[in-house]
């Protein structure tokens, strides 16, 4: 990859970092995007699942509300998005379904990744056109942001679970320490997902796919690593 494309994509993750950060400072879990057309935004999204009580609202559904108040669905073919956090299981079958050009992300989703993390949703070649997926684009960031909003204190947390001790971790391991040799055991999928044919689920199984955690590594995917 050129300087030249490079610096675009960056420019492009920088603005779905800023997002992030203000999840953060509204005490949502730290996952923003942004949704660019022709070399623009056309759609911005962060998580607000802690302000709506709705587990399905990503920040990907968030921009894609947006977007389609103001454009037609078909905007989305041309369209690339840029995210933080790779997207769930949720949101991948969605950017699937709807269409989407193309995604790159900051850090994988170990949890519930949908395009290599967990289940490769964007690639699964018996329904929709699959997506290309271009991860680890300011990893470390991304990552930082998740970590520091999981040290945060929940005041309405029970003793036990309090975090008062916890301590901010700052050293991150290479992309490919530890990396899985395969891609993660049924014990270890999503939940709601049937674990033995890889077909998409229905959103209404996955609304309990929530939050993201934050990856050390690179899994084993088919998403291409940013170099």
């Amino acid at each position: 990859m050129g300087p030249e494309e490079r610096a675009y994509h960056e420019g492009f993750m920088r603005e779905a970092i800023a997002m992030a950060e203000l999840a953060l400072k509204s005490d949502e879990t730290p996952v923003g995007c942004v949704f660019v057309k022709d070399g623009q935004v056309i759609g911005r999204g962060m998580n607000e699942t802690n302000r709506t009580l709705n587990g399905t609202r990503h920040a990907e559904f968030v921009a894609i509300a947006g977007i389609l108040s103001e454009y037609p669905i078909t905007v989305l073919n041309e369209t690339d998005l840029y995210v933080t956090v790779e997207p769930c299981v949720m949101c991948a079958s969605m950017l699937r379904q709807y269409g989407i050009r193309a995604v790159y992300f900051g850090c994988w989703n170990e949890r519930f990744g949908g395009t290599g993390g967990v289940l490769k949703i964007h690639s699964d070649p018996s329904v929709d056109k699959p997506y290309p997926v271009t991860g680890g684009i300011f990893r470390e960031e991304a990552i930082m942001l998740l970590r520091k909003f999981y040290v945060q204190e929940n005041e309405k947390a029970p003793e036990p679970k309090q975090k008062k001790t916890r301590e901010l971790k700052t050293e991150i391991l290479p992309m490919d320490v530890h990396q899985p040799k395969s891609t993660p055991s049924a014990a270890i999928r999503a939940p709601g997902h049937p674990a033995s044919t890889g077909s998409i689920p229905t959103l209404t199984s996955l609304v309990k796919t929530a939050v993201p955690a934050p990856a050390e590594s690179r899994p084993a995917s088919a998403s291409t690593a940013f170099t």
